[in-house]
C-alpha cells in the first residue's frame, strides 16, 4: 500500500452502449471497491472516481440501429450502469460522464495545451468515405466479406465470427453501413501523438521503476515497448464527441481513447472544483488505476504519455492492477452474442443477494489468468461457504447468547487452550489479509477473511456451548464471549467484500463502523461512520448514540472488542440458501442462448459455399463409374477416431471401402443404408486394409458430412451419370 498522504482510485470508464456484466465487475469494479473500503477502514484519505465513457463509433452505430440520437443511448445506459453499481454497493465519490459540459471543457483544454506546445504531428491520409452519406467512415461503419473465414458481415476492424483483427483494406466487397454504397478513398488530415518520443522515458519509468507491477501488466507493457511505439491518431472524422478545438478541424472530434481517460480528471474537477489539483498534481497523492487487460496499453503507455506531454506536475499511477478476463460457463463473454450475466438483471433475479455475487466474483477473480464463472459454483459457494460456514457460525453465537444470557455479552472467564488457540489464530490471519490487500491479491484476502469464519465455526462446534450450558454456565459464558468477539472480527474483515452482510452483522451486534473520509458531499471533506441498520453516513460533528461501540480495522484480532454486558440485537439470517430452481432457470436461459448461437453459426457456415473448381470435359466425367450400393457390414477401424470399414454390395461384387465418416455416423447407422460410390477408383491400402472405391458425400459449410443418395431405393449396381 502506498505511503502517500492521500490515494486517488479510478476505475475504467464503462462504455455506455450497454449494461455492465459480470466480466466487468470481476475485472474492475468489485476489486476496486474492495480496495477503497479497506483503505478507508485503515483511515486513509481516499477519492474514488469513475463515470460513463459516452463517445465513440459503437454508440453512433447503436443510435442509428435504434432510430434515436447518441445522447438517447448514453442517457439510457448511463442510468442503468449507475444503478447497477449502486445496487451492488459500489459507491463512487462521483460517477460522472464524458458527455458533460465540464468534461468537454477539460478535454478541449487538454488537447489545446498539447497542440500549442507542438506535441502533435499532423498527417494527411486516404480514408474510406461514403459518397452517398457524404461522410468519412470509421472502421466499424465498413462491412464486407472476411478474407479469413468468408463471413459476409465482418467489420472493418474485426470479424466477430472468427475473431481475427482486420483493416478495411482487407475486406472483400466492402460497403458502408450507412447507405450500403461502396466506399471510396478520400484524403483527410488528422492529429497524432508521437508515442515513440516517450518510449525511453516509459522504459525507465515502468520497466526499471515498477517491476513490482503484476506480471500480466508488466509483460504487456514490455511487449509493446519492445516492438516499438508508433504515432497514434487523437482525432476522428465523426459528428459525436468533443469537437477538435482547432481551426480547420470542422467535422472532427477527439478520438475516444484520448478523450476517455481525461474523464478521470474532469470528473474530479466536477466533484471538487476548488481542490481537484491536490488529487492530480500533488506528490502527496498516490494514483491507482483499476482496469481490465484490454485497457493496459491506454493506462500504462498512452495516458501517461499524454500527462507527460502536458506537464504541469500531473501525477502518474503508482500501480495499475489490471485483471484478465472472466469467462461464463466455459465460454468467452460476448455482449454481441448475448452470452453474459448482466448486473441489472442479476439484481432483479436475486434480490438481497448482492453480496453473493461480490463474494463469488472475488473468489474466482481473474487476477493474472482468465477464470470462469458457473452458476453451479455460484450456488455451491453460497450454500457451502456463506450459509454453512459464515452465516451458521454467527447465527449460533447470537441465538445462544440470547438463549442463555438474555442477549448481553457474557463475562469472559479463564481461557482454556482451545480459547487461546482460536484467538491467537486471528491476528496471524489479519496480517496475511493485510499483505494480500495491499498487494492487490483480493482473492487470497477473501480466503483469509473466510479463514476467520472457518476458525469460529470450528471453535463453536468443538466446544459445544449448547451442551456446556447444562452443566457449566460459567464456561458457556466464556465460549460465547469468545464467539461474539470473533463475530465482531468478521464484521470488520468482511466489510470490504460483503458490505450488506457486514452491515446486517453489525446491526445484530449493536455496533457501528469507522469508514474513513467521504468526498461525496462536495468540497467539505469529512470523516464518517455508519449507523448500524441504517447504512447512512454520520459526518464530523455528529456522534453515535451513547453506548454504541464503533468498530475499527485496528481492533481486528482483539480479544475484547465487545465489552461485557453490551446488548446485542436479535439474530437475522446473514445469507439464505439458493435453491436449485433459481440456478436451473439461469442455466436454462444460457442453454437457450447457446443453442441460438450454434444455430446462427451453422446457418452462417452453410452459406460458405466453396468456389467452383476448374472446368473439366465430358470425357473426364465419363471416366467415373458411379454406382448405387448397399452397406452389408460396418465396423470401426481399430486405433482410429474417424475410419469405418464398410463391406458393401455394389451389384458387381462384394467389396470393402474404408471411409473417414466415423465422427458423423456409427457402424449401426450404416448397416442397410444405400449409398453412392465411385466404383472404379484405384484401390488404396489404409491402415492395412485394401479400400476399393470411395463413398460420395456432400461437405457442408459447417464441416458436417451428408450422404449423396437416390430419392428412391434402386437396385445395387445402378449407374449414375
Amino acid at each position: 500500500m502506498t505511503d502517500k498522504k492521500r490515494i486517488l482510485v479510478t476505475c475504467a470508464l464503462p462504455y455506455a452502449n450497454g449494461p455492465v456484466h459480470i466480466g466487468h465487475l470481476a475485472g474492475v469494479y468489485v476489486p476496486a471497491d474492495i480496495y477503497v473500503r479497506y483503505l478507508r477502514m485503515r483511515g486513509r484519505d481516499v477519492l474514488y472516481v469513475c463515470g460513463s465513457d459516452e463517445h465513440g463509433v459503437p454508440i453512433t452505430i447503436k443510435a442509428r440501429e435504434q432510430g434515436c440520437t447518441p445522447q438517447d443511448i448514453v442517457d439510457r445506459y448511463h442510468g442503468i450502469i449507475k444503478d447497477s453499481f449502486s445496487g451492488l454497493g459500489i459507491n463512487f465519490d462521483i460517477y460522472g460522464r464524458t458527455s458533460s459540459s465540464v468534461h468537454a471543457e477539460g478535454a478541449s483544454e487538454f488537447f489545446s495545451t498539447l497542440n500549442d506546445k507542438g506535441c502533435f504531428v499532423t498527417r494527411e491520409s486516404e480514408q474510406y468515405y461514403d459518397p452517398e452519406a457524404g461522410q468519412f467512415l470509421a472502421d466499424r461503419y465498413i462491412v464486407g466479406t472476411c478474407p479469413r473465414c468468408g463471413n459476409e458481415n465482418a467489420y472493418g476492424d474485426q470479424c466477430e465470427k472468427c475473431g481475427c483483427t482486420l483493416s478495411p483494406e482487407e475486406l472483400i466487397n466492402p460497403r458502408s453501413k450507412l447507405s450500403g454504397a461502396t466506399p471510396v478513398r478520400k484524403k483527410t488530415t488528422h492529429w497524432y501523438l508521437p508515442l515513440q518520443n516517450y518510449e525511453q522515458w516509459l522504459r525507465e519509468w515502468i520497466l526499471e521503476g515498477h517491476k513490482e507491477w503484476r506480471t500480466n501488466v508488466y509483460g504487456q507493457v514490455k511487449s509493446w515497448l519492445d516492438t516499438g511505439l508508433q504515432p497514434r491518431a487523437v482525432t476522428r472524422d465523426l459528428d459525436w464527441g468533443v469537437p477538435v478545438p482547432v481551426e480547420g478541424a470542422e467535422g472532427k472530434v477527439l478520438y475516444v481513447w484520448f478523450d476517455a481517460p481525461i474523464g478521470y480528471i474532469s470528473n474530479t474537477r466536477e466533484l471538487l472544483p476548488q481542490s481537484w489539483e491536490k488529487w492530480w498534481k500533488s506528490e502527496d497523492t498516490g494514483l491507482v488505476h483499476f482496469i481490465g487487460k484490454d485497457n493496459i496499453v491506454f493506462h500504462c503507455i498512452v495516458f501517461p504519455s499524454m500527462l507527460k506531454a502536458y506537464g504541469g506536475a500531473y501525477i502518474l499511477p503508482e500501480n495499475v492492477p489490471a485483471n484478465e478476463f472472466l469467462n461464463l460457463e466455459g465460454d468467452k463473454i460476448s455482449t454481441s452474442r448475448g452470452w453474459a450475466v448482466w448486473a441489472h438483471e442479476y439484481l432483479n433475479d436475486f434480490p438481497g443477494k448482492e453480496d453473493v455475487l461480490r463474494y463469488v466474483l472475488t473468489a474466482n477473480a481473474p487476477q493474472t489468468a482468465d477464470n470462469d464463472f458457473s452458476w453451479k459454483d455460484f450456488q455451491t459457494r453460497n450454500n457451502s461457504e456463506l450459509v454453512a460456514v459464515f452465516g451458521n457460525f454467527v447465527n449460533r453465537a447470537v441465538v445462544l447468547t440470547h438463549k442463555y444470557f438474555g442477549g448481553t455479552v457474557p463475562a469472559c472467564g479463564a481461557l482454556s487452550d482451545v480459547d487461546r488457540e482460536v484467538l491467537d489464530e486471528i491476528p496471524a490471519i489479519r496480517a496475511s489479509l493485510e499483505r494480500n490487500m495491499e498487494n492487490f491479491r483480493f482473492r487470497e484476502a477473501l480466503r483469509d477473511a473466510m479463514g476467520i469464519a472457518r476458525a469460529g465455526n470450528k471453535y463453536i462446534s468443538d466446544t459445544e456451548p449448547w451442551k456446556l450450558a447444562k452443566t457449566d454456565l460459567e464456561r458457556t459464558a466464556t465460549v460465547l464471549n469468545v464467539s461474539l468477539q470473533i463475530c465482531a472480527d468478521l464484521a470488520i474483515a468482511f466489510e470490504p467484500f460483503t458490505p450488506f452482510a457486514a452491515e446486517r452483522l453489525r446491526d445484530m451486534l449493536g455496533v457501528g463502523l469507522y469508514a474513513g473520509s467521504d468526498h461525496r458531499i462536495g468540497e467539505q471533506e469529512t470523516v464518517n461512520t455508519y449507523r448500524p441498520g441504517e447504512g447512512r453516513a454520520l459526518h464530523s460533528g455528529q456522534t453515535f448514540p451513547e453506548g454504541v461501540p464503533v468498530l475499527r480495522w485496528e481492533q481486528l484480532g482483539d480479544a475484547c472488542i465487545l465489552p461485557e454486558g453490551h446488548r446485542i440485537g436479535e439474530a437475522r439470517l446473514l445469507f439464505a440458501k439458493i435453491e436449485d430452481d433459481a440456478v436451473d432457470a439461469q442455466i436454462s436461459r444460457l442453454q437457450k442462448i447457446r443453442a441460438e448461437i450454434e444455430a446462427r453459426k451453422k446457418a452462417e457456415a452453410r452459406k460458405n459455399v466453396p468456389p467452383q473448381k476448374d472446368a473439366c470435359t465430358f470425357d473426364d466425367f465419363g471416366k467415373m463409374d458411379i454406382r448405387t450400393a448397399t452397406v452389408l457390414e460396418a465396423e470401426r477401424v481399430p486405433k482410429t477416431d474417424k475410419l469405418l470399414k464398410l463391406t458393401i454390395d455394389t451389384g458387381i461384387d462384394r467389396r470393402v471401402i474404408v471411409s473417414g465418416i466415423a465422427e458423423y455416423y456409427s457402424p449401426e447407422d450404416m448397416v442397410g443404408r444405400q449409398i453412392c460410390v465411385l466404383a472404379n477408383l484405384e484401390p488404396r491400402v489404409i491402415r492395412g486394409i485394401e479400400s476399393r472405391g470411395m463413398i460420395l458425400m456432400a461437405k457442408q459449410g459447417d464441416g458436417s458430412m451428408r450422404f449423396i443418395t437416390t430419392q428412391e431405393t434402386t437396385d445395387n449396381g445402378a449407374q449414375i451419370g
